[in-house]
């Protein structure tokens, strides 16, 4: 099933623009290796569980996975044939805004070419285009 909030403040959210770089969630916390987004985008919740599902299948449980993003925004589509006015449409699938430098999924416990390959999968599924990152040894907090 795909992921959602339990419950928001606000159903309906504006557009926006996706500026700058991430400053947080950009570097390899909890595996090995991660993926990374090199530019912005929305990832769909139905996005997101496709590539858990391909990551699963690959490492079939030699490693674990850690999912770095969380589809929050909502987006809103009008039905089909349906005249301009009468306001915004209902919420229709919920996305993760992805910034240049976010790291979206992260996998432990794999070699390296394992984890390029595996990656290699998923990257095929994303609407953004994303690199394999190492783990920094001492790189600060």
């Amino acid at each position: 099933m795909a992921l959602m909030p339990k419950r928001v403040k606000h159903r309906k959210s504006q557009r926006g623009r996706i500026k700058g770089n991430a400053t947080r969630g950009h570097r390899v916390s909890f595996g090995d290796f991660g993926l990374q987004a090199t530019q912005p985008g929305h990832v769909s919740a139905q996005t997101i569980e496709a590539c858990r599902i391909a990551i699963m299948q690959y490492i079939r449980g030699e490693g674990k996975l850690y999912i770095r993003v969380f589809p929050h925004r909502s987006v809103t589509s009008r039905p089909l044939e349906t005249r301009m006015g009468k306001g915004k449409g209902d919420p229709d699938h919920w996305v993760a805004v992805v910034k240049p430098g976010t790291v979206m999924f992260e996998v432990a416990g794999v070699s390296l070419d394992a984890a390029k390959e595996c990656f290699a999968r998923v990257a095929y599924k994303l609407p953004v285009k994303v690199r394999l990152v190492e783990r920094q040894v001492g790189a600060g907090a």
